[in-house]
């Protein structure tokens, strides 16, 4: 940044605009710092790109952030026959678990079964079914839901994820949380991932790369001018505004990618979103043993109970209509007590409201592909690229956590034309920051952090391991004892983890940190939050406007 620049921003006006047209445009401008537009940014930047990106919150504040969790082929997709969608995603399973070993991990579902589970009829599945074998009347015979299992190991390929077995839940631990009924089930394999953290890793790999992250940096508009885009920007926390210039744009604004077309850049467009929130409830430990529930319910939807934070169990996801993005989701008293039904079917031992300590929400920006219920809009994404009036620009609809690095390679796909001789693809097997290690290794790398800073926990070191990697190292160097780490916010949460934060990881507000870097939310108290808040807030105050960027 110049000095010029610097003393304008360092000044009163909150409404200066400071001019950067003679300054280079940039190749690529993106919209959105959920996975999509952080993924793009990466994967552009690593081929050479001049790359900027814009949020207008915090990584990851919103759908990103808001997902069940899972690295997964999306198994009941099966019945809507949309094959390519998940064998796709079960290509990308073990891609992305040995690039982020730390933040991803391979784990086992379990799939209850009792031949009198009935299910509603509107799927593709469900509609055969009824026409050839009338006499089940909307029930699942055993053999179907073991062939789509087959499907589900073999479609994709494997290395590393063990295959589906058949489990005798009348004398396994698997058995003893259910209710009696159920005395089989198939077990199956699928990864868990931290998906906050995945999205602040590709936004921290895509700055290493040179790509320009900016967050709490809101879009006011962007216009075609002289066969580029220019970008009127403004900081949403000082106020102060500034332009950019790119030559071509990328919306992957997720909920807001619509009114990003016709608000903010206002081109003419007939395609959109369909805006399906999903819901989750976290509830008291339910269970001991370390694997995962897939639940069917009769009205044809399914949830997940998964172990989640050591002491904790994450239950979800509903989907409903959310038709306006600028309004919060949050989960419902009728969407909580949905969630709670549909578990007690299953876990022997009721769950109530009592049970429930955290709920959160995120929407979905589903593409509108004109199906008649929120469950059954496509999963897939969609990319459109618009250069009818001058610079191009690639609008992001739709997409899952799991493909997010297919998607980027797709939608560079459809970027490089306009950038001749830039180079091809990259990002599989590539690690993010910290994932430089084996799958198999994680355990050995806590006991070996453990030795080298004895002071810490067991689950201090671990929590470390799963959201830094060997970049734990770095955080902890030179330590010695606990009290070199700096002031304690509270269950191993210390002064130097969160200077990091600031520093590497674009964390401002202490939200970013227990809610998106972590999940201490879930254990500090209101107290020790506030605490938090205030130590960030006086570091930004000293080290000023550029703090944490």
């Amino acid at each position: 940044m110049t000095a010029a620049v610097r003393a304008i921003l360092l000044g009163d006006g909150k409404d200066t605009i400071v001019p950067q047209d003679s300054e280079k445009p940039y190749d690529l401008f993106i919209i959105g710092g959920g996975i999509n537009g952080c993924g793009i940014a990466r994967d552009a930047a690593g081929r050479g790109l001049h790359v900027a990106l814009a949020e207008m919150n915090d990584l990851a504040s919103a759908t990103s952030s808001a997902s069940t969790k899972l690295f997964h082929g999306g198994l009941r997709y099966l019945e809507y026959f949309e094959i390519n969608l998940v064998k796709h995603a079960l290509a990308e399973r073990e891609v992305l678990l040995k690039a982020m070993p730390h933040i991803s991990w391979p784990m086992r579902f379990v799939l209850p079964y009792h031949r009198d589970m009935r299910f509603e009829g509107s799927t593709p599945t469900s509609r055969i079914l009824n026409v050839v074998m009338p006499w089940m009347k909307g029930r699942r015979p055993s053999w179907l839901i073991r062939f789509g299992l087959f499907l589900y190991d073999n479609l994709g390929g494997r290395d590393i994820l063990p295959g589906t077995k058949t489990l005798d839940l009348r004398a396994s631990p698997e058995g003893a949380p259910l209710v009696k009924k159920f005395e089989k089930a198939f077990e199956y394999s699928d990864c868990w991932v931290e998906d906050s953290r995945l999205v602040v890793l590709n936004a921290r790999d895509a700055a290493a790369r040179g790509a320009s992250v900016m967050v709490r940096t809101k879009v006011v508009s962007a216009a075609r001018v002289d066969d580029l885009w220019e970008v009127s920007l403004q900081d949403v926390t000082t106020g102060q505004t500034r332009k950019l210039r790119a030559r071509m744009l990328v919306n992957a604004g997720g909920p807001w990618v619509g009114d990003i077309i016709q608000q903010k850049v206002r081109i003419n467009s007939t395609e959109g979103v369909r805006l399906v929130r999903g819901s989750h409830i976290v509830t008291r430990k339910l269970y001991d043993h370390d694997k995962c529930y897939f639940f069917q319910g009769m009205d044809g939807r399914i949830i997940f109970a998964i172990p989640y934070e050591t002491d904790f169990t994450l239950i979800g996801t509903t989907d409903a209509e959310h038709p306006d993005p600028s309004v919060s989701p949050e989960c419902t008293p009728q969407e909580c007590d949905y969630l709670i039904d549909f578990a007690n079917q299953y876990f022997a031992h009721e769950i109530t409201r009592d049970d429930v300590v955290w709920t959160y929400s995120g929407v979905r920006p589903l593409y509108d592909d004109g199906a008649s219920s929120a469950t059954a809009a496509t999963r897939d994404y969609t990319l459109k690229v618009d250069e009818a009036g001058g610079a191009p620009i690639l609008n992001v609809f739709g997409g899952k956590i799991t493909t997010y690095r297919k998607l980027a390679e797709d939608a560079m796909d459809r970027i490089v034309p306009f950038f001749p001789g830039t180079s091809g693809h990259w990002t599989a097997g590539v690690p993010l920051p910290g994932g430089d290690f084996a799958v198999g290794d994680f355990d050995t790398l806590v006991t070996r952090l453990r030795d080298d800073f004895p002071f810490l926990s067991h689950f201090c070191a671990r929590r470390l391991m799963r959201a830094y990697g060997t970049e734990s190292w770095d955080i902890m160097a030179g330590a010695q004892k606990v009290e070199e780490l700096g002031e304690h916010f509270g269950h191993g949460l210390r002064a130097r983890e969160v200077l990091w934060l600031m520093t590497h990881e674009y964390a401002q507000t202490a939200e970013d940190i227990v809610w998106r870097r972590n999940k201490l939310g879930l254990r500090l108290s209101p107290q020790e939050v506030s605490v938090l808040d205030d130590f960030m807030q006086a570091q930004r105050v000293r080290k000023g406007p550029d703090a944490a960027q």
